[in-house]
Formats: C-alpha cells, structure tokens, sequence
C-alpha cells in the first residue's frame, strides 16, 4: 500500500494488520465458498440436479469473483492474502461443508446455510470498518450485496420444490 494510503487508514483509527487479517479470513471464506459450489455442481444428483447445479456454478464463479478482489485488497494494503488452500479452512469464518450426500435438494440446503454465515461475516466487517475506510467498505459492501442476492436465488429454489423434497436436512451446523 502506498504510504498516504495507509496513513488514511490509519488516522482514522483502523489497525490496518488487525484489517488484513479479518479480510484474509473472508478471502478463506470466499475460496471455501467457490469450491463447495463448483464440486457440488459437478456431484450433484437427483431429478433438480440440472437447475441447481446450474445456479451453483454462477455462484462459484462469483464467489472466485470475491476472493480476487479480496486479494486485491489485501495487497494494497500491505499485506499477502493466505497462501496455502490448507489455511483456508483454518482462517476461515464459515463451516466448509462437505457435499458427501451429492442429493442437489441437500446441496441447496448448505449453500443456503453458507450464504447466511457470509451475510453475517461481510455485516460484521462493515461494523469493524464504520466508515473509517471507504475503499474497503465500498468492496465489502459490493460481496455483501452479491451474497445477499445468492441467498435469495437459492431460497427461491428450495420454495419450487416439491412438497416431498422440502424436509430434507443439510447437515449444517456452524463452525467453532
């Protein structure tokens, strides 16, 4: 980050490392994200597999979206965003959750649940940053509006389904 970049940041009250680290644990998020849509698209099963999988590649592609920017962020300033895919589910906010039943009603189910914990990370960053860095805020307002949208494209599928589908679990449960 440039000098007079940082200095903004900064004399707004920010601790700029305290900032990059909240938004490597997002970065996490948004590659978790990106990799639970894009092998849930490509395992899922049943007779709704074509239309969600379908939305399940626009989200990964979006959430891929996220990161780079993440990164980009991260980079100005100062700071390197979380290098090792291992890391990632160890910095990350949101429960990675596992398609080990490749059911799509189910696949639906956890993105859901995924889309709701980002809702909450991105609420939560903005609480941290409250004005005191525009550029950020912007960013984070832009993924939030965008996973906002996700959870509501999803939630707009599982109320097509059929009655006999509605019930089925997603074996969610939040990260410790």
């Amino acid at each position: 980050m440039g000098t007079k970049g940082r200095e903004i940041v900064e004399k707004a009250g920010l601790d700029v490392d305290q900032l990059i680290k909240l938004l490597n644990k997002a970065y996490s998020d948004e590659w978790l994200a990106y990799y639970q849509y894009w092998v849930g698209a490509k395992v899922a099963e049943g007779v709704l597999a074509g239309p969600i999988s379908a939305e399940m590649m626009e989200h990964a592609k979006e959430e891929f979206e996220h990161a780079e920017k993440l990164a980009g962020r991260i980079s100005e300033l100062g700071g390197q965003p979380v290098l090792s895919p291992a890391e990632w589910y160890q910095e990350s906010n949101c429960e990675y959750l596992v398609p080990s039943d490749p059911e799509a009603v189910v696949l639906l189910r956890q993105n859901i649940a995924s889309e709701r914990c980002a809702i909450e990370v991105y609420e939560n960053l903005l609480e941290s940053i409250d004005g005191k860095d525009r550029i950020t805020e912007d960013l984070i307002l832009d993924i939030l509006a965008d996973e906002v949208e996700h959870e509501e494209d999803l939630e707009h599928l599982a109320k097509a389904l059929p009655a006999a589908l509605k019930g089925k679990a997603c074996g969610c449960s939040a990260k410790k």
